[in-house]
């Protein structure tokens, strides 16, 4: 591409929502794949092993907007955002934006940009630093929205014919906004810094080696979505259930969908590219993803026990009650 600098090229920006699919069971394979047929006449991809897999083909979205920008720059970019939609299980949906940010020289014709998705061109000089701290920590409207465009390819899965909207539990959508700034050094070890910004939304910024491309660091901030939001939903309901004063009944039932329908897709790292697997080890360390999620899933089968040797004392009890007095 004329007039790009090679240094300013490197940072790929992307974009992340991920919440339970609006129906009342797991979807079969050939059900997921139905409900992610966004572009008409191109395939699902999908996968069985470790846990089934679908995705969608990508949606493109043309963009023709100012860039994000820390210090207030107006800094045009115009290229095709690609999106796609995931399944994972059966059970949880995701939406996922990517786009490569590379400074080019002048506005090309609409033809120029969609014969390459997934990049975005600026029309003036880049500065990727000053986009990166724009892009995860600001809130203008009037900016490239990468939340509207995955926001929208989510909410159009979940309003698919093919579900019912009756989800075994109730859970928040979560969000992952992620930059990946590229090194100039072949070995460079990966990193990556998250930042938990609110309840429901995370930031991570990465700096990867050159040879890793964007769809495989699109793939780890999936998976890193993914597992987090497990996480987050598990941990809401441990609160919910510690701060609410309810029988033991009720307290079993508000838990045990999450044993049912989610407990096996506790699965870190198992589809990330094996260079970029050092930062879930890292992540496993501090602050122990698992450590968390196995931590909390042993307290609700902890708490369900206790609820159900309640219930058949409870039982026991009204049975002794019931029996005739012998004569």
């Amino acid at each position: 591409m004329d007039g790009i600098d090679a240094e300013a090229a490197m940072i790929t920006i992307g974009e992340v929502h991920t919440n339970l699919l609006q129906h009342s069971t797991a979807l079969a394979q050939e059900q997921s794949s139905e409900v992610l047929s966004l572009v008409e006449g191109e395939a699902v991809l999908t996968s069985r092993r470790p846990s089934l897999y679908a995705v969608s083909p990508d949606v493109r979205t043309g963009v023709d907007c100012w860039l994000p920008s820390a210090k207030r720059r107006q800094l045009r970019g115009v290229g095709a955002v690609v999106t796609r939609a995931i399944i994972t299980g059966g059970r949880i949906v995701q939406a996922s934006s990517v786009i490569q940010v590379v400074a080019g020289a002048r506005r090309q014709p609409w033809s120029h940009y969609l014969a390459h998705p997934g990049v975005l061109e600026t029309v003036g000089k880049l500065n990727s630093a000053d986009l990166t701290a724009g892009f995860l920590h600001g809130n203008e409207a009037d900016v490239l929205n990468l939340e509207a465009i995955t926001g929208r390819v989510l909410d159009g899965v979940q309003m698919s014919d093919l579900l019912d909207r009756r989800p075994p539990l109730r859970a928040a959508r979560t969000r992952l906004r992620w930059t990946a700034q590229v090194g100039q050094q072949p070995d460079r070890e990966v990193s990556a810094v998250v930042t938990v910004d609110s309840p429901t939304l995370r930031t991570v910024e990465l700096v990867l080696a050159p040879q890793d491309l964007p769809a495989a660091v699109a793939g780890l901030c999936e998976d890193l979505a993914l597992h987090d939001w497990l996480l987050t939903m598990l941990s809401s309901l441990v609160e919910a259930a510690v701060t609410r004063s309810s029988s033991g009944q009720e307290h079993v039932e508000r838990l045990r969908p999450v044993l049912e329908h989610l407990l096996h897709l506790w699965l870190p790292g198992a589809r990330v590219n094996p260079r970029l697997r050092p930062i879930w080890d890292r992540l496993e360390q501090v602050p122990g993803f698992s450590r968390q999620w196995h931590s909390s899933v042993n307290w609700i089968r902890d708490q369900i026990s206790v609820g159900n040797m309640a219930l058949l004392r409870d039982l026991a009890g009204r049975m002794s009650v019931d029996q005739p007095c012998p004569r």
